[in-house]
């Protein structure tokens, strides 16, 4: 019990350390960008500019908050009592539309192969955002010219999604640090990103007891969001 007390502990720290970091590079330009809005000299166009961009820095740090908010309640199970049946088909039909746009502006294919009547017992706008989440890195880390396919299929013991994507990957030596909150990689450091999404994917697959796995699809990754059957 001791050595559990002092791995959270040593957890919530890292978590608070990394938050303190993450943030305050944004909160310092939003801070700029006010003060810059201020100044009596700055014509009016230019003030407007400066505050749209301290807008989007303000959403930027809202959005970490709120994802943190969301994995603290997957993780405690908050969302229990909103669970009912969830037709998975729809559900992925609908966010492969919403990024089919995002993938062709960047000039990636989007493929998804979905069985129909795919359903499980859940959380409906969690597994939304789980598997935004694993397309949303597919497409961000595919350079252009690459693929992303979505599998979505079902059996005896339940339901899968797998994303594969033709990017950089993820070595299999980080594939378990990159589930942590806030951690990203080397090659991801030029990307917009808070480093929590996986982390918020593993916590919803925990929710609803199944599991996230992160393999080489040679190249890029394959990431599969598993989820057991009702009653399993």
């Amino acid at each position: 019990m001791l050595d559990q007390i002092e791995r959270l502990m040593t957890g919530m720290r890292a978590v608070t350390d990394s938050l303190a970091y993450d943030l305050r590079s944004p909160l310092t330009r939003l801070q700029g960008r006010i003060e810059q809005a201020l100044r009596a000299s700055q014509p009016a166009e230019e003030r407007r500019r400066l505050l749209e961009l301290a807008l989007a820095d303000l959403d930027g740090v809202l959005r970490t908050f709120k994802t943190l908010i969301e994995i603290a309640r997957a993780e405690a199970g908050a969302w229990r009592e909103a669970m009912e049946d969830v037709d998975l088909s729809a559900l992925a039909e609908a966010v492969t539309d919403l990024y089919r746009p995002v993938a062709e502006e960047k000039g990636i294919a989007l493929a998804a192969t979905i069985a129909p009547g795919l359903s499980a017992y859940g959380q409906g706008q969690l597994l939304a955002q789980a598997l935004s989440n694993l397309i949303d890195n597919a497409v961000k880390f595919t350079p252009p010219d690459g693929r992303v396919t979505l599998t979505a299929h079902g059996g005896a013991s339940g339901a899968e999604f797998i994303v594969t994507d033709t990017g950089p990957g993820i070595p299999a030596a980080e594939r378990a640090h990159v589930l942590e909150r806030f951690v990203r990689l080397d090659s991801s450091a030029e990307t917009s990103g808070s480093g929590l999404g996986l982390s918020l994917v593993a916590a919803v697959a925990k929710l609803h007891h199944g599991r996230l796995q992160l393999d080489d699809n040679a190249p890029g990754l394959r990431a599969t969001l598993s989820l057991p059957a009702k009653g399993q």
